[in-house]
């Protein structure tokens, strides 16, 4: 709703003000728990709960999906549907950088957010291991939708060789490959 108020206005929120939203509208949150669904006896209250509390895991991943789908496609959303409010805009608003600047600086925080999933793998797991994999091959998904554009938005254009090697032709696996 807030994002909506915001191309209605034509505002461009403080970079605070951006990441409070746009760490939900990641949907990194809402696939998590939903992903969790199908990890039978892992998928308890106790999970959840970690997972809608953003831990540092699920907020890494949050930013890097938002920064991600931002820096590909704030160009094609602001001439499509008018939105200013993406963390590009945002940052060179607030810093008085140009576009390549805030790029830059957004693929810096990318790679902080990495560092940060990396050490959280690395302590001991308040939550299952398998659930931990599930946030992080979520986040994981975004290098593949965008590599090549906005697979998300034009997925039959960008991304219809990769779900073809995936389900139509993909690489035999045998046990003893493992």
């Amino acid at each position: 709703m807030e994002e909506a108020k915001w191309v209605h206005e034509k505002k461009v929120p403080t970079m605070e003000e951006f990441m409070q939203v746009g760490l939900i509208t990641s949907t990194i949150p809402l696939l998590s728990v939903v992903s969790l669904l199908g990890l039978g006896n892992f998928a308890i209250k106790d999970v959840f709960d970690w997972v809608l509390n953003y831990p540092k895991l699920v907020t890494a991943s949050s930013i890097i999906y938002r920064f991600i789908d931002d820096i590909i496609t704030h160009e094609y959303e602001k001439e499509t549907r008018g939105q200013e409010a993406t963390s590009v805009q945002c940052y060179m608003k607030q810093h008085g950088v140009t576009k390549q600047e805030a790029i830059d600086e957004l693929y810096r925080q990318i790679s902080n957010a990495w560092k940060d999933i990396n050490e959280e793998c690395l302590k001991p797991f308040t939550v299952p291991f398998p659930v931990l994999k599930r946030i992080i091959g979520l986040v994981r998904v975004a290098s593949v939708v965008y590599k090549d554009g906005d697979g998300y938005t034009f997925s039959q254009l960008l991304l219809k060789d990769d779900i073809a090697s995936l389900l139509v032709d993909p690489l035999p696996v045998s046990v003893s490959d493992i």
